[in-house]
């Protein structure tokens, strides 16, 4: 065999699948293609083409917008906390026991993904408001009310937020090898010392993609707190709902809040980038 066939040879399938799609993209498939991906990074260059890029530095400085800012971080950082630790043994639950009716629970854990987020909003006030199933009990037996304060954002940023992390970790749940905690077991551990000692570092990577997808959801979410927490300054005003309000009276200061969502959501997906390159090949 001549170098020239071993070097033919030695080009990977998939890449020769991929030269090939390349080549031959249909016309009726490219031209729809190309607007879509026209359509979806059109208003992202429209933001950046019209940022205040001489005033950010003053918009992002000024009081309402690092109140915002700050509150933002802080709500996003607690809810993911929550999330972590509810959301991590739901995914346990789901992913390494069998129960009757653990595909409806499944379902309904994923809901709030495809539920408005005004309606968990509105659920959350039934369910937690001062008269509320649970919050009305929260109220009279421990003096604590939720709507309309800053522990308020926190919970409903987490409702939206935790989805994302369970399906994240219940994914890497399932492709890990359950032997291993069957080892653990085997030698004398207890369930839970095999999930700590075992488990926790066989799946740390899926726990830390799906933290910092729902560090993202919930810094990003306006319905359910608008609906549930109000939009107060300094109390429950995170960077949505700043956004929302300065697009009506500074649309400078709307854009500029704009701006950091978007930088913070491209970090996100950089940050993420290479597990799910991992994950496709």
């Amino acid at each position: 065999m001549t170098e020239v066939d071993r070097a033919r040879t030695a080009v990977p399938e998939s890449g020769t699948r991929r030269a090939r799609a390349l080549g031959g993209v249909p016309l009726p498939l490219l031209l729809p293609a190309l607007v879509g991906l026209a359509f979806l990074l059109l208003p992202l260059l429209a933001l950046l083409i019209r940022g205040p890029w001489r005033s950010l530095p003053q918009q992002l400085t000024s009081t309402e917008v690092w109140q915002a800012l700050q509150l933002s971080l802080v709500s996003a950082t607690a809810a993911t906390a929550v999330s972590l630790v509810l959301g991590v043994p739901l995914a346990w639950l789901l992913a390494r026991t069998d129960f009757p009716g653990r595909g409806l629970v499944r379902a309904l854990v994923t809901l709030p993904l495809v539920l408005p987020p005004v309606v968990g909003g509105v659920a959350l006030l039934l369910a937690l408001g001062r008269g509320g199933v649970v919050g009305q009990w929260l109220d009279a037996w421990f003096g604590i009310t939720l709507p309309f304060t800053t522990a308020g954002v926190v919970v409903a940023e987490a409702f939206v937020a935790m989805p994302f992390l369970v399906i994240s970790v219940e994914g890497t749940l399932r492709a890990a090898d359950p032997r291993y905690e069957e080892a653990a077991t085997t030698l004398g551990a207890s369930r839970f010392t095999a999930f700590r000692r075992v488990t926790l570092p066989l799946i740390a990577p899926g726990i830390a993609a799906g933290a910092v997808l729902a560090w993202a959801r919930a810094l990003g979410e306006f319905g359910a707190t608008i609906t549930f927490a109000g939009n107060f300054p300094g109390r429950t005003q995170t960077m949505p709902l700043a956004v929302y309000l300065a697009l009506q009276n500074d649309p400078a200061a709307a854009i500029a809040l704009s701006l950091v969502l978007l930088t913070v959501s491209i970090a996100v997906l950089a940050g993420l980038r290479d597990r799910w390159m991992t994950a496709s090949t």
